[in-house]
């Protein structure tokens, strides 16, 4: 892959990223600063609700954020859109779907069909 396209996906990877930590940031912030008194105990339930699905969004916007990482420093070592099984060049469209993934389609393919066997 030629550099102009690595840096690319390194603008997309970091614009994730940013925009990952923007939201986390918000969540904390909304969070503390609620002070709300709920003396109905069904609108505490749906408060309680409502945030422990917000705190699994995040948790699995914090992963995504680790793969982007990761991403970003296969970018910065020149590894970038190379599949980790098979050493084999990533195809751009399996990269712009998914610009963390570490296999390309066939290895991930097999994978999960090894995943669905065992």
């Amino acid at each position: 892959m030629d550099k102009k396209k690595i840096e690319e996906f390194r603008e997309i990877l970091q614009e994730q990223l940013d925009s990952l930590l923007r939201e986390a940031g918000k969540t904390v912030s909304e969070m503390t600063d609620e002070k709300a008194n709920f003396p109905d105990p069904t609108d505490r339930a749906s408060l309680e609700s409502d945030r422990n699905f917000e705190l699994r969004i995040r948790d699995r916007e914090r992963k995504l954020i680790m793969k982007i990482r990761e991403a970003l420093e296969r970018v910065e070592e020149g590894e970038f859109g190379i599949c980790e099984s098979c050493e084999e060049e990533i195809g751009e469209a399996r990269l712009r779907a998914r610009p963390v993934t570490t296999l390309c389609i066939d290895c991930k393919t097999e994978q999960e069909r090894q995943e669905k066997i065992g």
